[in-house]
């Protein structure tokens, strides 16, 4: 192809920009607390070249690494592509080279073998590194104060698995990266690789299980005492990738299964208990022991969000028809047989974010982002389902309430990151991008203009208290994270 399709993975938020840039103090409204001091990172799918089908996905876009670089309340901005090995065969050759999301078999002969993930999900920080990854490959390193591309990351040559989770878990005590692999030897392989890393970065601990069918575990969590691994029937199938169909495929009867073994533990430790059929969830927000219940919040919807991994398995759902609720998931640990007793907890949504210091822990509140069906105007076309959320909701989920921020109308909101406090009576901020649309709502989904927002993070009801301008329309993010100035000053790549 030599054009862009016109379908929902390149209209609106994802619309291609494909433009690395740096712009050095943006137009800041309202005043940055001093406290608010470093760099708010952004992975962003952008394609580098039209890609070889029609049908492509927002998730087989390049990664991009962008950056709020915040200093003594001046912001600056930049992205970059990162330069992984495939976009670095197709910047040589000036077109794609690798086809369908996840399917090898639909590649040009001459890039067979090299590694093809984008590295366009989540950027990670551990050890005084930062990494950018997506759940297909390993992570690459990126430099924190250029973002310039390191390389390939597989702790000096220490980890076999051949995937690294886009969804790592760090606990706040202890500092240890806790992550896995899914398909870790390879393409449509059962099995799953659990690894721990200590706080300095250095990989200690590296075991592998296999997982009852191939799925996709985008997300797992922790708590003090276990690592969890909930898995739904999301389907990867080498036959059908062989004709060239798609990775993953939803099926609608098949259970769902929590994994659960002692974090420290051995993987032939690992309980595998039956949750309901056909269920998905891409995102925990967290998960904590209460005496012998632990306790898993998910982002729990009925069917899967993505249309083109339920369409694959002939489910055919409208996307405003998916039931959801921010459920709890409850084991009963103390039993030989645990069953999962289910409650919702809050509204449906997704791109949840939790405190750093809650990791794993007992928990009084996380945030999300959800739609607001009384907002004026149509969503924001875009995002990786195709249209984005407009609301972001804080939920304490020990009582239930429920407070919302809304977005000005037509807008969009991505996945905040939390900016902790050293007030310990102060809840901190959340910082996050909003598209505000130039015309009237409904109007060009690519005529918008994308804001960086500062939230006090326990009073998200009152709106931003500052905000940065960047006067340009910014592709769709998936991920983000925080990184303070001091963990910057004492990264390990200069």
């Amino acid at each position: 192809m030599t054009a862009f399709p016109q379908t929902i993975h390149f209209i609106g938020t994802n619309t291609p920009r494909r433009v690395e840039m740096s712009v050095r103090n943006l137009e800041v409204e309202g005043e940055i607390p001093e406290e608010v001091e470093g760099a708010f990172f952004r992975a962003v799918p952008d394609n580098t070249h039209a890609p070889m089908f029609d049908d492509d996905v927002a998730l087989n876009h390049d990664g991009m690494i962008a950056r709020f670089n915040i200093t003594k309340g001046a912001v600056d901005f930049d992205i970059k592509y990162v330069e992984t090995e495939r976009y670095l065969a197709e910047k040589e050759a000036r077109r794609a080279l690798f086809g369908r999301y996840r399917n090898p078999f639909t590649d040009d002969p001459s890039v067979e073998g090299k590694d093809r993930t984008v590295a366009n999900t989540t950027p990670v920080w551990h050890g005084g590194r930062l990494f950018m990854t997506k759940e297909d490959g390993r992570g690459y390193e990126v430099n924190p104060h250029t973002l310039e591309t390191v390389g390939r990351w597989d702790y000096e040559g220490k980890l076999k698995s051949e995937t690294f989770t886009a969804h790592p878990r760090i606990d706040p005590e202890t500092g240890e990266l806790f992550f896995f692999g899914y398909e870790a030897g390879g393409l449509c392989s059962l099995d799953v690789a659990y690894c721990i890393a200590d706080k300095d970065g250095n990989l200690v601990k590296e075991q592998w299980f296999d997982q009852p069918y191939c799925s996709s575990i985008h997300d797992f969590v922790i708590t003090e005492k276990y690592a969890i691994w909930p898995i739904f029937p999301t389907l990867a199938d080498m036959d059908r990738l062989k004709a060239g169909g798609a990775h993953w495929a939803h099926d609608q009867e098949l259970p769902s299964y929590i994994g659960i073994m002692p974090r420290y533990g051995d993987v032939s430790e690992i309980k595998w208990i039956e949750g309901p059929k056909g269920v998905s969830c891409f995102h925990e927000v967290n998960a904590y022991d209460d005496g012998e219940l632990v306790h898993i919040d998910l982002c729990l919807t009925n069917t899967n969000a993505f249309a083109f991994m339920r369409e694959a398995g002939g489910v055919h759902v409208e996307q405003q028809d998916i039931q959801g609720a921010l459920t709890r998931w409850t084991l009963d640990m103390s039993k030989d047989a645990p069953e999962i007793q289910e409650r919702p907890l809050g509204p449906p949504g997704d791109l949840c974010r939790l405190a750093d210091a809650d990791q794993g822990r007992p928990y009084n509140r996380a945030w999300y982002l959800s739609m607001n069906p009384e907002a004026k105007g149509p969503p924001m076309l875009g995002g990786p389902v195709g249209a984005n959320f407009n609301c972001l909701l804080r939920i304490e989920p020990g009582n239930g309430r429920i407070t919302a921020m809304e977005t000005p109308p037509g807008a969009a909101i991505s996945e905040p990151a939390h900016v902790p406090s050293s007030d310990p009576d102060h809840g901190g901020w959340l910082l996050m991008v909003i598209d505000v649309p130039n015309g009237p709502p409904g109007g060009n989904p690519a005529d918008y203009s994308s804001e960086l927002w500062l939230v006090e993070a326990d009073a998200v009801e009152k709106g931003p208290i500052a905000k940065a301008r960047t006067g340009l329309p910014l592709r769709s993010q998936v991920h983000g994270t925080w990184v303070s100035r001091a963990k910057l000053d004492a990264s390990k790549v200069k």
